[in-house]
């Protein structure tokens, strides 16, 4: 389970295995300690560790209030371990019981990872006030633990503090038997903390910006009662979620769905409002070498949380997500590729529907009627100046690997220039739906392909595929060209026109194209055929074919090589096909449910093949991926919300009006800045676009009849021009290179594009 309180309180918490792990604060992207464990024993060389026990059950306070009830079962005893934090002080409160054999204790463990650091830190034992405490200390942050007994007096007996893997209290008991080490300091570097308890008290962990003021803070929450405590959990939370409007569901996908919603909330900062993490997870935990884990935002990642807020009528959430973004927007129109709440970037790459997404929220609140005053239109007009600048190629796709051009990228950047336009005017307004019409109308030209080996194999006409590489931006001759392009995928040989994925679902969830065409429904048959896998929790899809990304197949942990799982987000966006095909979407909701957890929370990646006991992988079932992976849960609150209403709650609306899931028919084509074909229909205008004034130099059939024609302003950072050549016949040519006025130099390159039936 992932938790925070609703008040002031800026305290976040994991739990896993039956123990508390990692604890945030003050920001949600700051984890302060490893994990707060348990080990239970007696002076007579028994001991047993709660988190590799592996016998408990995990209990919410009320359905999707993040106050956990924890019960480890051994023969020897019942250990109860609630936790919850505190609502207006920043520290998490932990009430327990062992009930069992006589002269059994527990003794809690801590490992502290302040600020995110493992290498400096300093750990004492010590008396405060009167009280024993637990501290440590790195840098601007501190660490108290306290503890109390069932009446109120310092719970703590022997204590000590240690350094990881060295002197720390699982060492102790490993080489010792019992708890033997009572030191009274440790550090610098890994530092842990252990202390003996009674059968039953209760525990304050305080973090602050120094160990006192951390000791203030939880010895000042051992006064309140816990009881009072979880009650003002449950009644905040029971509040936040009677303020949304759930459609009529059945109880255990209501239940689903109220789940799905807290883990929505609980990922949002207090300090920079409207932030949220992708996941209060590190994929595969220790094995992971990112120092970022997910505790980053991603604005894809973000908007979709979004989209499930305005879904759910939580417009004040959805609306914070918008400031925040406006306020973190580059200067030319983008957004890093993800960041820390702050906005300093993480890593730097740059996708294009990262840019388009936004502007996607701007319009989604308009059309509710619940944008109030925020300002959007200088974000907007920068975003689709970025689109239009950069498209419709990317830099990295959604999965932040290919170049080129893909069909989800595609589907959000025509999205954004049709949403922008409606906050647009003039001429910007109506170049973004020309181009808007242009990249719609030419997509089958950069990303379907025919005659192929995988086409012929399954008698397809063709099929969508997952990224056109940016080298093969031509009309003829990129159906033959792309077989010899190599693709990143992580089989180095595996041709651009062999991969393929599911993002070209977008196209029909956005209106751009209609669920039975027959594009769609030839890649549907290719992707089932590559990427389907049926588990005993339901069909889930691969993100791509030979994937990477995910265990070895011996289970061990993802390590920057292995082999991609299967994602229930994917089994969502399937769903929301099926919606829009008149299908049964049930099935999709039931097989996102199987495949979370026993609590509900929605794995990134499910094991997808057979079980591996010794590592507790069992298919259709959670693998050691990221866990909840809020976009996911995002996509199970959006597909109930459709399903109810009876098409996507987030097909942008001016989009679908627009297109209606049919091609747009147009009369031009545009060359540039990015695609460049070098073949025209008969009979089309030739729309030339440029990233800078210039006068284009242009003549047909080998220079003849020669003209200058300078370019007109789009009010988007492009420059085009229309040359008149409908008139010309397949075969003619037209030939033409630029001069820039603003530095009157010539291009120094000649181009030619042929006229084509």
């Amino acid at each position: 389970m992932v938790g925070t309180s609703l008040g002031s309180s800026r305290i976040w918490f994991t739990i896993a295995q039956g123990i508390v792990t990692e604890v945030y604060y003050p920001r949600i992207d700051i984890p302060q300690i490893k994990d707060l464990g348990f080990i239970i024993a007696d002076d007579d060389g028994f001991w047993v560790e709660l988190r590799r026990l592996g016998n408990y059950s995990v209990t919410l306070g009320e359905p999707g209030v993040p106050a956990v009830r924890i019960v480890h079962r051994h023969p020897r005893f019942t250990f109860t371990l609630e936790v919850c934090p505190s609502q207006r002080r920043d520290v998490l409160l932990l009430r327990y019981q062992l009930e069992g054999d006589d002269g059994l204790r527990p003794c809690a463990l801590l490992a502290a990872r302040l600020g995110d650091n493992a290498e400096d830190g300093l750990a004492w034992v010590a008396t405060h006030n009167g009280r024993t405490v637990l501290w440590a200390e790195q840098g601007p942050f501190g660490l108290a633990l306290c503890a109390a007994d069932a009446d109120s007096r310092d719970g703590w007996q022997r204590c000590s503090a240690g350094c990881l893997e060295a002197s720390d209290g699982w060492q102790d008991f490993n080489r010792n038997g019992r708890m033997a080490w009572q030191y009274d300091s440790a550090g610098p570097g890994a530092v842990t903390l252990m202390g003996e308890l009674p059968q039953a008290g209760r525990l304050a962990l305080g973090l602050a910006t120094s160990k006192e003021a951390a000791a203030t803070l939880a010895l000042s929450s051992l006064m309140d009662d816990f009881s009072a405590e979880w009650d003002a959990q449950c009644r905040a939370w029971k509040a936040w979620l009677a303020d949304s409007q759930r459609p009529a569901l059945r109880e255990d996908l209501d239940r689903m769905l109220t789940l799905s919603a807290t883990v929505l909330k609980v990922h949002e900062d207090r300090t920079y409002c409207g932030a949220a993490v992708a996941s209060l997870s590190v994929p595969w935990g220790d094995a992971s070498q990112s120092r970022g884990g997910y505790h980053l935002v991603w604005a894809r990642d973000l908007v979709e949380t979004a989209g499930a807020f305005v879904a759910m009528k939580s417009y004040r959430s959805a609306r914070d997500v918008l400031r925040y973004l406006i306020a973190t927007q580059r200067e030319d129109g983008h957004w890093f590729q993800n960041q820390w709440l702050g906005g300093t970037p993480f890593w730097q790459g740059i996708q294009l529907d990262e840019a388009a997404f936004p502007v996607l929220l701007a319009s989604m609140l308009h059309e509710q009627d619940a944008l109030q005053e925020i300002p959007v239109g200088e974000m907007i007009k920068r975003a689709v100046r970025f689109v239009a600048r950069e498209g419709p190629t990317t830099s990295q796709d959604r999965w932040e690997e290919n170049a080129g051009i893909n069909a989800f990228t595609l589907s959000i950047a025509i999205a954004a220039l049709v949403e922008g336009s409606v906050f647009l005017d003039g001429a910007a307004k109506d170049f973004a739906l020309r181009l808007a019409d242009c990249w719609n109308a030419t997509l089958e030209d950069w990303i379907f392909v025919k005659d192929t080996p995988l086409s012929h194999e399954l008698g397809l006409s063709g099929y969508y595929i997952r990224t056109a590489p940016t080298d093969a931006l031509t009309r003829e001759g990129a159906q033959s060209e792309r077989v010899l392009i190599k693709n990143l995928a992580h089989d180095p040989d595996l041709a651009a026109s062999s991969q393929i994925s599911t993002d070209f679902l977008q196209l029909v969830r956005y209106g751009l194209r209609k669920a039975d065409d027959p594009h769609i429904l030839d890649s549907l048959k290719a992707v089932d055929h590559l990427l389907k896998i049926n588990t005993p929790s339901g069909p889930v899809w691969h993100r791509y074919n030979s994937d990477g990304y995910g265990e070895h197949d011996d289970g061990s942990p993802f390590d920057g090589t292995g082999r991609g799982r299967g994602w229930p987000l994917l089994t969502g966006e399937r769903g929301h096909y099926a919606l829009a095909a008149g299908e049964d979407v049930l099935p999709y909701l039931e097989a996102m449910m199987a495949m979370s957890s026993p609590l509900g929370l929605i794995p990134e990646q499910i094991w997808d093949s057979e079980p591996i006991a010794e590592r507790d992988l069992k298919p259709g079932r959670p693998s050691g991926s990221a866990m909840p992976l809020v976009w996911a849960h995002s996509e199970f609150v959006k597909l109930c919300y459709s399903w109810a209403l009876g098409k996507p709650v987030d097909r942008p609306v001016a989009t679908w009006t627009r297109y209606r899931g049919e091609r747009p028919e147009i009369d031009y084509d545009c060359w540039g800045p990015n695609a460049r074909p070098d073949r025209l229909k008969s009979g089309k205008t030739l729309t030339i676009v440029l990233k800078a004034p210039a006068s284009v130099h242009w003549g047909i059939n080998g220079w003849r009849e020669v003209q200058d024609t300078d370019t007109r302003d789009t009010g988007l950072g492009l420059h085009a021009v229309d040359l008149p050549v409908a008139g010309l016949a397949v075969g003619e040519t037209i030939q033409f290179t630029f001069l820039w006025r603003n530095t009157q130099t010539w291009e120094g390159c000649d181009y030619q594009v042929c006229l084509s039936d």
